[in-house]
Parts: C-alpha cells; structure tokens; sequence
C-alpha cells in the first residue's frame, strides 16, 4: 500500500497516466529510479535559497520522464517554500517575439504560479493579498495604530505610501507603475470593489494589450509586454523573497517548440533570450531565481536548429566530456535522463496498482507474476525496442487494470497479449517546421 496518499492525489494520478500525462499532484507517489536527479534538484534549490541563481536543462529522449521530472521539482521547491510557476512552450507562447508571443508565455506562467497551500496554480491573488497583509501590519507598528484602526478609510494614503515605497526598493525596471497597481489592489481590497481588484490583477497577468485601456482602467502608464515580461518575473522574484519565500522556480517545458520555428532569425532571438536569463542566472545579476527547461537531445543538439546552432549556448551547454552513463555529473548546467530500466518500471507499475486499487476502494485480481508477464509480453513486442515508451507502458497497463475493474471476468494475460505497439514520438525532422504567422 502507498502511504500517506490522499484520495485526491490518488484520483489524479490515475486519470492523468491514463490521458497520456503527468498529474499535478501526487507525483512523489510514483517517483521511481530518479534518487540522484532529485538529490541534484534538491542541493540545486538550497543554492537558490541562499541567494543563487540557476538554470537548469532536463534532456531526455521522448518518453523519458522530462515533464515528470518538472512536476516532481514543483514538489520539491513548494515543500521548501519556493513559490513556483510553469508553462510549455507552443506556436503561440515563446520568449521573444514582437506580436504578443512572448506576453503570452508571461501569462501563462502568471496564471499558474504555485504555493504549498495552492498547489494547483492561481497563487497570485493569494499572494498579493499576502504581501499587502504584511505592509499593513508594518505601518501600522511602525506608526503606533492598532490593526482594526489601520484598515480604516483614513489609512488608505498611507498605507499605499509603504507599497510603493516597498516597491521601489524593490525593483529595478518597471516599479513605478507595478507600485501603482499594486496600490489601486489595495484600493479596491479595502472599498470592496472588486472590479478594481480584478483589474489590477489583470495588469499584473499581462492581460492588458493597450495602454490607453490600462489608463483608463488604473491610471498607469505603461503595460506589461514581449520586451518588459522577464524584467517584471525579477521584479515578482525579488517581491516573493520580500514576503519570507525561498526564492522563484520557474519551468517551461516543450523546448521543442523553439527549435521548430522556421524563421532562422526568429529562432535565434529566442536563443539570445535563454542565453540572457543564462547569463543573469550564472552572473548573479538576479537572486534567487531557478530556470528549468524541458527539451529532447535532438532540440538541444542539433547544430542548424537546435540550441547547439546557438554558439554561445553551445559553449556553455556542452556536456561534461568526462560524464559517461555510469559516471554522472549533475553539478553542470545539462541533466541528462536515461529511460527507466526494467526493474524501476517494475516497481512504479507495482506502486500504480495499488494507487489504483485505493483509488477504486477494490483490490483487482493482478499479482506481481502478473506485472512481470505484462512487461515480458509488451517490451518483446516488435517495435518495442525502438518505438515504446514509459508512457505507452503506464498507459497500457492502467487501461488493462480499468477493464479488468469493470469486467472481472476478462482474461488478462489475453489481454497482455493483445497489446500492440506504436510510434508515438512527435515528428522532429527539421522539415516538419511551423510557419510564422
């Protein structure tokens, strides 16, 4: 039996592998066969704790828990007190573009940031409300005014004079019309007016496309945009680490979707992008800060698209020539993952029965010599060698479990037997490319 699961995380994970992806809660549940990748992950956060700034590549073939990984990092960074956020790249969400790409990638990692007690995303409401608590609370000890009396009509003014001073100590680029907002949030948290709150929070999202609709709705100047975003995630950095949290983990995953821009010119800005956020990681121009990013070996490898094409980044990323798959070093910037062998796969299959028989409230009739003849009929399928996946297997074996729950009388090494294998890995030919729009 697993211990300590909870029927939510249970129920999460088993929908999530059963669509074809990792669920956002519960993955410590079924973390198998990564002991040193997560002790790395682990001495890599206490850096970031401590005033480093990081930036790491998670590269794995197709299949080979790269997206596990990330969701299992979120875990660990909450459980330290980092507030953490993350988003996939696509066609439409990038770092730099000048048609509202990159915005929406800022968006997108503003809607899903993530605390402990919000592990599911939509932390930021919570966290400005947080923050402006503890400006409250200092003002009024600082003035000698009771906290009932400071939340009075009459304190507005003064209270948003410590925003904005806080602010401004803050930040570097863009404080003056975040402290605004900020400040118009207060506004609106103590006069009840919620579309006030809403606004502001939409400002803070990047949701606004225009300044003339962000002046009218909040008397600020400017707009969050493709060219200020990273400047504003520093500034949120550096405000998160005001409030008493370790630091800002930020994951994007699907790197692939940079490698598959057509434009050359394009795909290189987007390049220069990561080797900036490199650069100010290493250089310890931010603090605090923990970039991961997700991507295949072709993606970071391939020298006319890849993040190899990219001599700057080649410099910096090129393996330990010394590292061998016996002989690891996880102290460089790349972190390898190898598939997971047989007996880890064994394991984590085990562990998913039983997840799936609390989850059910019913104990399916599927013993470990089962498990075993499972994996002995699927890994000698033909094809298995070069097209199956942990993926695939998960996949297959809680579909067989979800047939047998519902018609115990089905023959399950028939079942076994009937599995077929596919090519499930997504096309990277570099002449599968994605036209610019």
């Amino acid at each position: 039996m697993i211990e300590n699961i909870k029927p939510k995380e249970a129920t999460s994970i088993i929908n999530s592998l059963i669509g074809g992806v990792v669920p956002k809660t519960g993955v410590q549940h079924i973390t198998v066969g990564r002991s040193e990748e997560i002790a790395a992950a682990v001495k890599a956060l206490e850096e970031a704790r401590d005033g480093q700034s990081l930036v790491k590549f998670w590269i794995g073939d197709y299949g080979s828990g790269k997206s596990f990984m990330l969701h299992v990092l979120n875990v660990i960074a909450m459980k330290q007190k980092f507030v953490v956020s993350s988003a996939d790249f696509t066609p439409e969400n990038r770092l730099y573009s000048n048609d509202g790409r990159a915005l929406a990638l800022y968006s997108a990692i503003m809607n899903n940031i993530s605390i402990q007690t919000k592990p599911e995303g939509g932390a930021l409401p919570t966290l400005m409300e947080k923050w402006i608590e503890q400006v409250v609370v200092k003002t009024a000890e600082e003035n000698s005014i009771s906290l009932a009396d400071i939340r009075e009509e009459g304190y507005i003014g003064l209270i948003q004079t410590n925003i904005m001073k806080t602010i401004n100590e803050l930040t570097d680029v863009g404080g003056f019309d975040f402290g605004m907002v900020v400040m118009k949030y207060y506004e609106g948290f103590i006069n009840g007016d919620d579309s006030l709150r809403r606004n502001s929070l939409k400002w803070l999202k990047g949701e606004y496309h225009t300044k003339t609709e962000a002046r009218q709705d909040l008397g600020v100047r400017e707009v969050i945009n493709d060219t200020n975003f990273y400047d504003m995630l520093k500034n949120f950095c550096k405000l998160f680490v005001n409030m008493g949290y370790s630091g800002f983990m930020i994951n994007l995953d699907e790197v692939i979707n940079l490698y598959k821009i057509s434009t050359a010119a394009m795909r290189e800005k987007n390049y220069e992008k990561i080797l900036s956020i490199y650069n100010d990681c290493f250089q310890g121009k931010v603090n605090n800060l923990f970039f991961n990013f997700a991507g295949t070996r072709e993606t970071l490898e391939n020298p006319r698209r890849g993040l190899f094409s990219y001599d700057a980044l080649r410099t910096r990323l090129e393996t330990n020539k010394f590292e061998t798959a016996e002989v690891r070093d996880f102290a460089q910037p790349v972190i390898r993952l190898f598939p997971l062998d047989h007996n880890e796969i064994f394991v984590l299959l085990k562990n998913l029965k039983a997840i799936f028989d609390f989850n059910y409230q019913i104990t399916i009739d599927v013993s470990d010599e089962d498990i075993r003849y499972f994996m002995e009929e699927i890994f000698n399928k033909p094809g298995a060698t070069e097209f199956l996946t942990p993926r695939e297997v998960i996949r297959d074996f809680l579909n067989i479990l979800s047939i047998l729950r519902q018609n115990p009388n089905v023959d399950k090494k028939k079942l076994f037997r009937d599995i077929e294998i596919s090519d499930e890995r997504p096309d990277e030919n570099p002449l599968d490319r994605i036209e610019e729009l």
